[in-house]
């Protein structure tokens, strides 16, 4: 049985007009672009997303928004974590679930659990969501690694706990997770630099932030990869390397609306704390993005 997130999906970023408003037209542009250039699932209201600065509402709206132009094409994942997982289950049991086929759940930022936390915190939400749960382990964000035997025990104790987006960056957790998850468990990569090593050792994919720019470059990338097309996969990462890694040189999402800014996806607005990326990086990702399309 195929995994149902296995393959490329994207961390959708939540468009802006000059007034900071949301703009509900580029993101019903960015949804169809995602889905005709062969990305396998979105992800709304992810730290791309630039949630925590969305009101509940908004983030109500944004989903609908989503929703009616997926119309149901492609798996729809709801970006729904924090620190707390009693204020998680709450709004758990608050959500309307209708074409949310998944939840992608970050590690407790801030208050640093042991790994005992860790596990007993999954369980509450796990055992809470209707629908299957993706870990998400990006230490550089949260001050707290999740080891991959915690993950691993995680997916053994919740059955719906059936993939880990990890951005960790350590290789031998990566492969160990591989070796010792349980049948069904998927390791998606949680950075794109990374996506082509974490596939080469058994990981499935990579939810994207790059893909929002270049969905269809990223998706081919992807596919030839988890094909075993891993000679070609490796010339679609090279040419793409110096790219990954201009995006996030002053932060995320700033570098990545930048340059959809410049391939005319979408106007160049975050909302604080995030800033503009200077003058000089967009230069850089300007010329660099020439090259790649």
């Amino acid at each position: 049985m195929t995994h149902p997130f296995k393959g490329a999906g994207v961390a959708l970023v939540t468009p802006f007009k000059e007034d900071s408003s949301i703009d509900f037209n580029a993101l019903e542009n960015l949804v169809e672009d995602q889905i005709s250039n062969g990305m396998d699932y979105l992800v709304a209201l992810g730290t791309t997303a630039e949630t925590p600065t969305l009101s509940v509402e908004e983030q109500k709206e944004v989903v609908a928004c989503i929703k009616a132009k997926n119309d149901k094409r492609v798996p729809l994942v709801l970006g729904m974590g924090g620190n707390d997982p009693y204020k998680i289950m709450q709004t758990i049991q608050a959500t309307d679930f209708t074409d949310i086929d998944g939840i992608l759940s970050v590690t407790p930022y801030y208050n640093k659990p042991s790994q005992k936390g860790l596990i007993e915190h999954y369980k509450l939400v796990c055992n809470t969501s209707p629908v299957p749960v993706i870990l998400y382990n990006v230490p550089s964000r949260t001050g707290i690694n999740m080891d991959g035997a915690t993950s691993v025990e995680i997916a053994k104790t919740c059955p719906n706990a059936i993939a880990i987006k990890e951005a960790s960056g350590i290789s031998s957790q990566v492969s160990r997770m591989v070796k010792h998850g349980p049948e069904g468990f998927g390791v998606i990569s949680g950075d794109d630099v990374l996506a082509l090593p974490i596939i080469a050792v058994g990981g499935i994919g990579v939810i994207s932030v790059v893909a929002n720019v270049l969905p269809g470059k990223l998706s081919q990338l992807i596919h030839l990869a988890n094909d075993g097309q891993f000679a070609e996969a490796r010339e679609l990462h090279l040419q793409m390397i110096d790219f990954f890694k201009l995006l996030f040189r002053e932060g995320n999402p700033g570098g990545v609306k930048a340059a959809m800014e410049i391939n005319g996806k979408l106007k160049n607005i975050v909302r604080l704390p995030i800033c503009p990326i200077s003058k000089k990086l967009y230069g850089k990702i300007e010329a660099e993005l020439k090259t790649l399309l």
